[in-house]
């Protein structure tokens, strides 16, 4: 069966860039450099959890406008290091700038995801990115993890002024890639993000279910792994 579409745009973190595990290994590195036990951390396993809660609401703070990006770089660390009591803002910026220069270095993928790149690439589809992430970092992913000669055009939201689910930086896909609603398909792990995004864009979505959500998605399709897609395309 002929596919109809042409333009696949993904998304990268928490769809084909593991941005959990990668986030683990990087502030691993840092608890040990910057000897965060001494300093009254005694779990990390609880700051890593704690971090990753306020690097959400922050994110999601972030997307409706409340904060800027800088704010929400160094937020997240204050507010774990305030978790365990350590009101230091020079080690939160210190952590901040450190975790930033590390993290896109990292290059732990979800299975099958240089596989299903190349796969969809011999099949001829036009790939793309949309990303909520800032543009220096997102393009030293791509390059590190190996994904960046899959993708034709990476729209971040730094990039385009814009965010998910805003149809505007969807808008200013479709001009950059050459594309129609009609003939691409949005892929991405985010709901009210990615999602909704892609059908305020009047495009098909494929909702990536990584971490099993039991929650009822409308989407026009639904995977629980990136293999899955091979059945899609």
């Amino acid at each position: 069966m002929q596919s109809k579409y042409q333009h696949l745009f993904f998304d990268l973190d928490h769809t084909l860039w593991d941005f959990d595990a990668n986030a683990r290994e990087t502030l691993i590195s840092l608890y040990a450099e910057l000897e965060l036990e001494k300093r009254g951390i005694h779990d990390f396993d609880l700051f890593y959890k704690n971090y990753l809660v306020h690097n959400d609401k922050l994110w999601e703070r972030y997307r409706k406008g409340f904060i800027k990006q800088n704010e929400l770089r160094v937020k997240r660390m204050w507010l774990a290091l305030l978790d365990f009591k350590i009101a230091d803002e020079a080690l939160s910026q210190k952590m901040s700038d450190t975790f930033l220069t590390m993290l896109p270095t990292r290059t732990i993928l979800f299975p099958h995801a240089i596989e299903l790149l190349q796969y969809l690439q011999e099949k001829k589809y036009q790939l793309h990115l949309i990303t909520n992430g800032f543009e220096t970092v997102q393009h030293s992913k791509l390059k590190y993890s190996g994904l960046a000669p899959f993708f034709k055009e990476v729209i971040t939201s730094e990039g385009s002024n814009s965010l998910k689910p805003n149809k505007e930086i969807f808008d200013y896909a479709f001009k950059r890639a050459n594309a129609i609603p009609d003939t691409s398909i949005m892929i991405g792990d985010t709901v009210d993000v990615d999602i909704l995004g892609a059908k305020n864009a009047g495009m098909d979505q494929v909702y990536v279910n990584h971490v099993g959500n039991n929650q009822e998605v409308s989407a026009t399709y639904t995977v629980t792994s990136l293999e899955q897609l091979f059945n899609i395309f």
